[in-house]
């Protein structure tokens, strides 16, 4: 898929990663729809790249049908949105549970399923970008939810993009470690342990322009060691927990 000339819709885009996206996409020559929940925000950034406006809160399911129905003419749609910071144990409930599964899960499932399922009925090709986490591979202490999301949003999409191959429709998950400057590990001020590398907004930017032309059924954006943590997470899970309780990974939330 071709980036210039190309009508692109960005979820979650009027702060941290989303902007970052949008930027580079216009950029690169495509037309962009915006859609958020922050009207004011997203009314400013709008301006600034000349791009269309679409106001949406994704845990209120009409507005999730409005913004799938606007996708369905677009060259590509960006699942960007998503939240974290995962209430303190005592504080959970299932106001927070439904809260962060709207967003993080249901949102970009049912988007990309209608997305799909639009581009293909009228015989059009189409590329369908979700951008997940390294927090999909490996979990860690306190951040439940969020975990549990993105561990199901990669497992939905590497599903869907097998389902797809031949339709003219791709599917492809940019998964981001850390990340300085925007986004949630940017604002939720969490103290690394030493040695450990972050990318910047614009590595998030390049990562999502790969799976556009290229459709790749996973990118990663992350340091080498990180991305090798990960895997070994995926393999030891325990092991991973002993490391991560030696690194006082809770105490650094």
């Amino acid at each position: 898929m071709q980036i210039k000339g190309s009508t692109i819709l960005v979820t979650g885009a009027s702060g941290g990663l989303g902007t970052a996206i949008a930027r580079d996409l216009k950029a690169r020559g495509a037309s962009l729809v915006l859609t958020a929940r922050n009207a004011a925000l997203l009314d400013a950034l709008a301006a600034e790249l000349d791009a269309e406006v679409l106001i949406a809160d994704l845990t209120d399911r009409g507005d999730v049908e409005r913004v799938a129905a606007r996708a369905a003419s677009c060259d590509v749609l960006i699942a960007n949105a998503g939240v974290g910071d995962d209430p303190p144990f005592e504080d959970f409930d299932e106001d927070a549970i439904d809260f962060s599964i709207d967003v993080n899960l249901r949102a970009p499932i049912v988007l990309s399923t209608a997305y799909a399922k639009a581009r293909i009925a009228a015989g059009e090709p189409g590329q369908i970008v979700l951008v997940g986490s390294l927090s999909g591979l490996a979990a860690s202490p306190g951040t439940r939810m969020y975990n549990a999301t993105k561990f199901g949003l990669r497992g939905f999409s590497l599903s869907f993009s097998q389902e797809l191959e031949g339709t003219g429709v791709g599917c492809s998950l940019v998964a981001p470690g850390f990340i300085r400057d925007a986004g949630m590990f940017h604002k939720g001020g969490i103290d690394l342990p030493p040695g450990v590398r972050t990318k910047s907004p614009q590595d998030v930017a390049d990562g999502v322009v790969t799976a556009i032309t290229h459709s790749p059924a996973e990118v990663f954006v992350a340091p080498v060691e990180l991305r090798l943590a990960s895997t070994l997470a995926t393999v030891a899970p325990a092991l991973s927990a002993t490391i991560q309780k030696k690194l006082d990974v809770a105490n650094r939330r």
